[in-house]
């Protein structure tokens, strides 16, 4: 039997324009000219899945009413950059580790809820470390993890991780959080049961105008999210994210981050670390 050789496709320029146009206006990621090859690529596997030979015909389908059910979300996920790692950026739990908790939750934190928001966890490192610091500090908590890629929430709602990526997790956490499979030669290990519980995951896209979560929360993490935003876009991200977290609560963004000269209800604390006004 001979195989059919698969030729890749090439996008045009006016089919980057619109797709790079759309992705901006309806998830705030800038695609200038120069990820180009970058879309290309990572199109292509969608194009290989659905038997197409031309960008054209993908762009047909992906905007068509089947489309939008069907494979838009397929494209968001393949668009989304996921990285993450668990203690990420360890100055921010190193942070949480030594904060005044009794006078941050306006007395003795003994029955009080601390509620944080992971608001792009990725695959759930970052929700998971968050949990287990807090779970070492003994408090009471819970944590919403929310991304714009539904194929990322799945894999942090199931929490398996394989042992490479669970590497920076010291290893009395890792004894205490990670449950290894019974099969010794099985890398992967899964969060505990405990910490999963107080986890839960939402697939929310941070350009919507309204943000359909509940409450006020006490952490917000939003950290190398805003780098794919122009400054309009980040400005706008972050004051929707300020409405859900309350007054001294604190909010975390990435260290390659600014928000020098964004009109925010926010002190800086420390470098990458802001405190909401009252």
């Amino acid at each position: 039997m001979i195989m059919q050789k698969f030729t890749a496709a090439t996008l045009t320029q006016p089919e980057f324009e619109l797709l790079s146009g759309y992705i901006y206006t309806h998830y705030g990621i800038k695609m200038p000219l120069a990820k180009k090859t970058l879309l290309q690529c990572r199109l292509q596997k969608r194009l290989r899945v659905l038997n197409m030979e031309r960008f054209d015909q993908y762009i047909d389908y992906v905007f068509s009413q089947e489309g939008v059910e069907k494979e838009l979300q397929h494209m968001t996920d393949v668009v989304t950059t996921n990285k993450t790692d668990f203690f990420r950026e360890p100055a921010h739990f190193e942070f949480l580790q030594q904060l005044n908790w009794a006078d941050f939750m306006g007395g003795e934190p003994a029955g009080k809820v601390v509620k944080a928001w992971s608001a792009a966890c990725s695959t759930g490192e970052e929700p998971y470390t968050l949990a287990m610091v807090l779970q070492e500090l003994k408090l009471a908590y819970q944590i919403l993890a929310s991304d714009l890629s539904v194929e990322v929430l799945q894999k942090a709602a199931t929490a398996v991780y394989a042992s490479d990526k669970t590497a920076p997790v010291p290893q009395l956490l890792k004894q205490k959080y990670l449950l290894r499979h019974k099969d010794p030669k099985n890398p992967l290990t899964r969060i505990v049961p405990e910490l999963r519980k107080k986890v839960s995951v939402k697939h929310l896209n941070l350009m919507d105008d309204h943000y359909d979560v509940q409450g006020k929360f006490d952490l917000i993490f939003c950290r190398n999210v805003l780098i794919y935003f122009d400054r309009k876009t980040q400005e706008q991200v972050i004051r929707k994210l300020c409405a859900h977290l309350r007054e001294g609560g604190y909010l975390f963004i990435g260290h390659s981050e600014s928000l020098t000269d964004l009109r925010l209800p926010l002190l800086p604390v420390k470098s990458t670390i802001f405190q909401k006004r009252g």
